[in-house]
């Protein structure tokens, strides 16, 4: 270690010196001491580990060590869960929360979380009653299902399903249905912790209804057709019908399951966005069993829906798995709340944000492009410029993975600045803005930007325009 490192080491100041600095005081009336404290030695080892790889005295200097612990403090008083507002344009993002809720699901929320509730108590007779039967009518009513079922989430439907149906013997699907998701979660990985084995037919791009036929034998169990979520298969394919497969089913007597993935109760055809068939439309073909998410397409929360036929449903609410699988109050609130919605089409479509944003119209976009743009520009410096652009959406969740829906864009453009600076700061503001770069430009899609975070974007901004001008020379 040369002298000018050693001697700089020496020149950083010692905690309880720092205490008594004016600009480390202030602090104490918003912060306890053992959390000033923390700070302090983290910004220390901080500095003493940049004097060791060559930083200079100015890191010792009062105002930079007190603006480092105050950006610490603030650092660790934040949630590590926080909202952040989703310009990305990815309608269902996964990474993101997937669907927000409507405002009757934050409704239930609220009024079922402060006090106790009727989960498993039936008011009718005084006696205990089931958690599931809150949904299970109006999950039978949307769909036309006989019976219906709800467990935390999609993957955990799946594993009830096959373990209660199927387990210890056959489960015949198509090879080209084998899918992984994010997470790596993979449908043959979830039939193993289901105790069913797979049996794979056909070939990647085209199985055929004769291929379920040929594997069928005493131990067959289960038909299972697996919604391919993120990807499609185009060119030369060929798949087993729905109706098909319910028709070799009934003929061998096998129930027939199909996870249905990201769970549409809405026909979006006549909104431009075909090619994802309801659940009631599913189970109309004749299949026994579907499964499906409620926080993608439906607009609800994390949860995995069982519909279907009442003989395969009511082995599953005996099942010892169902405890651990099962969902919490909170959860159940917003459920059923969003399952109401669903009552009237017209209603649904304009409360659930989900749906809302799905089938918002190109001209709608742009006028919000051009009302936000104006809102925002009130606030900003002359450093930023916003330019409004065409672009593209996507649903996200597994769903309509072709799809793009024409959108406005908006890029924010900051004098002397990167994309890529842009996007960092607005991700480090303390309501973080998620955006996306493409063709080296930040940019913002108008149509997952919640009315809501608007005063939000806006604050945001400035505080991002702020950091800039800390950093420039």
């Amino acid at each position: 270690m040369s002298t000018s490192v050693q001697h700089m080491l020496k020149g950083i100041p010692k905690v309880d010196r720092l205490l008594d600095w004016p600009e480390i005081s202030v602090l104490r009336a918003e912060y306890s001491r053992p959390e000033l404290l923390t700070a302090i030695r983290k910004v220390l080892g901080q500095i003493r580990e940049g004097v060791r790889n060559g930083g200079g005295a100015a890191a010792c200097e009062a105002g930079r060590i007190a603006a480092l612990v105050a950006s610490e403090l603030i650092s660790r008083s934040k949630r590590s869960l926080q909202t952040v507002i989703n310009g990305s344009g990815v309608v269902v993002h996964t990474n993101l929360g997937r669907s927000p809720l409507a405002d009757e699901a934050e409704e239930a929320i609220q009024a079922v979380s402060a006090g106790y509730s009727n989960l498993e108590y039936d008011l009718e007779t005084g006696e205990r009653g089931t958690r599931y039967a809150h949904v299970e009518g109006l999950i039978c009513e949307l769909t036309g299902a006989e019976a219906a079922l709800v467990v935390n989430n999609n993957a955990a439907a799946v594993i009830l399903a096959l373990t209660s149906l199927a387990q210890g013997r056959e489960v015949v699907v198509s090879r080209g249905e084998l899918v992984e998701i994010g997470g790596s979660f993979r449908i043959p990985d979830v039939m193993t912790q289901s105790g069913a084995k797979l049996v794979e037919v056909g070939t990647t791009n085209r199985t055929h209804i004769r291929d379920f036929l040929n594997a069928l034998n005493e131990t067959t169990a289960l038909l299972l057709k697996v919604h391919t979520s993120n990807f499609a298969i185009v060119g030369f394919t060929a798949e087993a019908t729905l109706a098909e497969m319910a028709s070799l089913g009934r003929e061998n007597g096998l129930p027939v399951m199909l996870d249905a993935g990201s769970g549409c109760l809405i026909d979006l055809a006549p909104y431009g966005i075909s090619g994802e068939a309801t659940v009631r439309q599913n189970l109309d073909a004749g299949i026994d069993v579907v499964t499906f998410s409620g926080d993608k397409l439906l607009g609800g929360p994390q949860a995995g829906l069982i519909a279907g036929k009442r003989q395969y449903i009511e082995p599953m609410k005996r099942h010892p798995l169902l405890r651990a699988l099962r969902m919490d109050k909170l959860n159940l609130a917003a459920l059923e709340a969003t399952l109401r919605l669903y009552r009237d089409e017209r209603r649904a479509l304009a409360a659930i944000p989900t749906l809302r944003m799905l089938t918002m119209t190109a001209g709608q976009l742009t006028r919000r492009a051009d009302m936000i743009t104006r809102k925002l520009r009130r606030s900003l410096p002359d450093s930023v410029s916003l330019v409004k652009h065409p672009g593209e959406s996507s649903a996200g969740g597994g769903s309509f993975p072709l799809l793009q829906l024409p959108t406005a864009l908006i890029e924010v453009r900051v004098d002397r600045c990167s994309a890529q600076q842009i996007e960092t700061a607005l991700r480090r503001t303390k309501v973080p803005v998620i955006g996306r770069i493409q063709n080296d430009r930040f940019l913002l899609d108008v149509r997952t930007i919640l009315d809501r975070d608007l005063p939000d974007l806006g604050r945001s901004l400035t505080e991002a325009c702020a950091s800039f001008a800390l950093e420039m020379p």
